[in-house]
């Protein structure tokens, strides 16, 4: 496939994103995590190209809360992550859950960034509410006023540009990976602040998705278990 020595040039390490799902599934078997006795979630884009993803959590987990929003920001906040917990299945005295984050952008097979075909379209982009931004840094010129019509575009400009240098406009990988480091931390806030670790074991996996010609991808990125409130990074 023309697309993975891109790939490879630009991330070094990928999966094809079913194989790096199931491989996440078999690594957290050895934690003690089955489809019987965990939950899982997933906190991508709204995007129709990205919900490949639910279908093989799905797969593999069984129905999974869903936190997706615009770009895959977590928004969800303390009542979304207290809903989820609250769906989690007890078995000998635990609970466990397991969460995925990915941003995503689409890699064309002439490596333009952000390009990808959708069915009867030759040219479409994503993410899309990724690029809407980034044409505003471009022009110089940004609305970060609470749009109650536009919610979730809204609060995408002002969570990312928190994380930018006044002037700054970065390319469309950078702004994608800057997301994916916004999401985790949003996620992982919010988890201090409700999950008990006493109580219930949990696993966060992020990573890239990537849209290519031909199928979808997983750029892994941070990925770790706590049981019995001790972090182990995960090999993935």
């Amino acid at each position: 496939m023309i697309i993975k020595p891109i790939l490879d040039r630009i991330f070094g390490k990928f999966y094809k994103e079913y194989d790096f799902l199931k491989k996440s599934y078999d690594v957290l078997k050895g934690f003690g995590f089955t489809d019987d006795n965990a939950i899982a979630s997933v906190c991508i884009c709204r995007d129709e190209i990205s919900q490949t993803v639910r279908s093989h959590v799905k797969r593999m987990w069984g129905e999974a809360f869903n936190f997706s929003s615009l770009a895959g920001l977590f928004t969800a906040g303390k009542t979304g992550l207290k809903a989820f917990i609250s769906h989690a299945p007890k078995v000998d005295g635990k609970e466990r859950y397991v969460f995925y984050a990915f941003s995503h952008i689409a890699i064309d097979e002439n490596e333009n960034m952000g390009v990808c075909k959708r069915k009867g379209l030759e040219k479409s982009h994503a993410c899309g509410a990724l690029c809407l931004f980034l044409n505003e840094l471009s022009g110089g010129k940004i609305n970060i006023r609470l749009d109650e019509e536009d919610i979730e575009e809204s609060l995408l400009k002002r969570r990312i540009l928190r994380e930018l240098k006044y002037g700054e406009v970065p390319d469309l990988l950078t702004l994608t990976k800057i997301t994916l480091k916004v999401i985790v931390e949003d996620l992982e806030n919010i988890i201090e602040k409700v999950v008990e670790p006493k109580k219930a074991d949990y696993a966060v996996i992020s990573g890239i998705q990537i849209h290519g010609p031909e199928e979808n991808y997983i750029v892994p990125d941070e990925a770790y278990v706590v049981v019995d409130g001790e972090k182990k990074k995960l090999e993935i």
